[in-house]
C-alpha cells in the first residue's frame, strides 16, 4: 500500500518514519525544498529534531502529484488548512483513498470536526473513509521511538484496522473505535485545557492545582462531548483522559508552552502579537465557546481560557474566580 504523509512538520515526519520503520511505501510532502533536502540527503529534519537522525529509508518531496498514486494519505496540517489540502487531494487523485487525519480541533470557517471538514472537501468518489489517528502522543517522543499507544477511530471499522496494522509495531501500539465524535470532540478541548494548565503553571501553582485542573476539565470534556453524540466510555480512553493528561502536563506540548507564557506575563497581548507557533487551542477555545453557548452547556474553565484570549481578561482573576465559584456536589 503506497501512503503519502502530507506535511513535514514534526508529526508527519514522526508518523512517516513509523511506516519507514515498519517497511511500508511511504513518502513524506513537505513545501520547503531545505527541508525536504535535509531529509533526503542528511537524514534529519533539522527545523524540528536537530539532534535525531531519521530512518535513512524515509524520502520526501515537494511534488503533490505523489497523491496521483497513493492507496493512502496522511493529513498532518493545520487543522484551518485540512478542508483546502483535503480538497487539492480529492483533485489529483486517481482512486479512492483512506484518508488519515492527525489535527485536533475544528474547521474554523465552520466549526466541524476534521472528519467532517475532510468529507465534505472530497468528492466522494476518491474517499473510502476518514481514519482519525489521535491520542496521547507527542512527535518529539515518537521519533525517538518511545512506547506510544493512541487510537485509530472511523465509521469504517475495516480502514481502521487497516490503519492500525500499517502504523503498530514494537514502540506504537495502536487501538481502533467507531466513536469519531467522541473522539474528535475530546482531543479539541484537551487543546484548550492544555492552555489553561500552561497558565496555572505560569501563574505559578504546582501539582495540586494541575490535578484539580485535569480532572475538572475531564468533567467539561464529557459534558460537551457526549451533547453532541459521544459515547461517555470514550473520555476515559487515550483520546480522552489520557491526551488530557500528556498534554496538560508536557512541556512539549505548544499549547501548554503559550499558556505558560501567558500566565507567567499574566496578559495575553504580547504572547498573541509575537507568536508564530501554530497553537490549536486558541482557535479551538473560541469555538468550543460558541458551540457550548448553542447548547447551553457549563463549561467554566474553557471560558475563563476564552475571556483570556479573546477578552483580555488577566489570568490571575481567571483562576481566582474559578475557585470562588459557588459551592456543589462534585457529581
Amino acid at each position: 500500500m503506497k501512503t503519502v504523509v502530507i506535511g513535514s512538520g514534526s508529526w508527519g515526519t514522526a508518523l512517516a518514519q513509523v511506516l519507514a520503520d515498519n517497511h511500508q511505501d511511504v513518502i513524506l510532502y513537505g513545501v520547503e525544498p531545505a527541508q525536504v533536502n535535509d531529509i533526503n540527503n542528511n537524514h534529519k529534519n533539522s527545523q524540528f529534531f536537530p539532534n535525531t537522525d531519521l530512518n535513512p529509508e524515509l524520502k520526501a518531496t515537494t511534488d503533490m502529484n505523489v497523491v496521483k498514486n497513493a492507496d493512502m494519505v496522511v493529513l498532518a496540517v493545520p487543522s484551518a488548512f485540512i478542508s483546502d489540502v483535503a480538497k487539492q487531494v480529492s483533485d489529483l487523485a486517481d482512486k479512492k483513498l483512506i484518508v488519515v487525519n492527525v489535527a485536533k480541533g475544528f474547521d474554523p470557517k465552520t466549526n466541524e470536526r476534521m472528519s467532517e471538514a475532510i468529507r465534505h472537501a472530497m468528492d466522494p468518489a476518491k474517499l473510502s473513509s476518514v481514519v482519525s489517528l489521535i491520542g496521547p502522543s507527542h512527535a518529539e517522543e515518537v521519533v525517538e521511538r518511545q512506547l506510544t499507544s493512541i487510537d485509530a477511530i472511523s465509521q469504517n471499522e475495516k480502514d481502521a484496522q487497516m490503519v492500525q496494522s500499517l502504523f503498530s509495531n514494537p514502540y506504537l501500539r495502536i487501538y481502533t473505535g467507531t466513536d469519531e465524535v467522541g473522539s474528535e470532540l475530546g482531543a479539541a478541548v484537551k487543546n484548550v485545557m492544555a492552555i489553561a494548565s500552561g497558565i496555572i503553571s505560569g501563574l505559578g501553582y504546582k501539582d495540586n492545582t494541575r490535578a484539580a485542573l485535569i480532572t475538572r476539565g475531564l468533567q467539561e470534556m464529557i459534558r460537551f462531548g457526549t451533547a453532541f453524540g459521544g459515547d461517555p466510555k470514550t473520555f476515559i480512553g487515550l483520546t480522552g483522559v489520557g491526551d488530557l493528561i500528556v498534554t496538560c502536563s508536557s512541556l512539549n506540548s505548544r499549547n501548554f508552552q503559550a499558556g505558560y507564557e501567558i500566565g507567567k506575563a499574566n496578559e495575553v497581548e504580547h504572547f498573541l502579537k509575537n507568536n508564530k507557533k501554530t497553537v490549536e487551542g486558541i482557535r479551538t477555545a473560541k469555538i468550543v465557546h460558541e458551540l457550548a453557548k448553542e447548547k447551553n452547556l457549563d463549561m467554566p474553565i474553557c471560558e475563563e481560557v476564552y475571556q483570556i484570549l479573546y477578552e483580555g481578561k488577566e489570568p490571575s482573576m481567571c483562576a481566582s474566580d474559578l475557585m470562588l465559584r459557588d459551592l456543589k456536589r462534585e457529581f
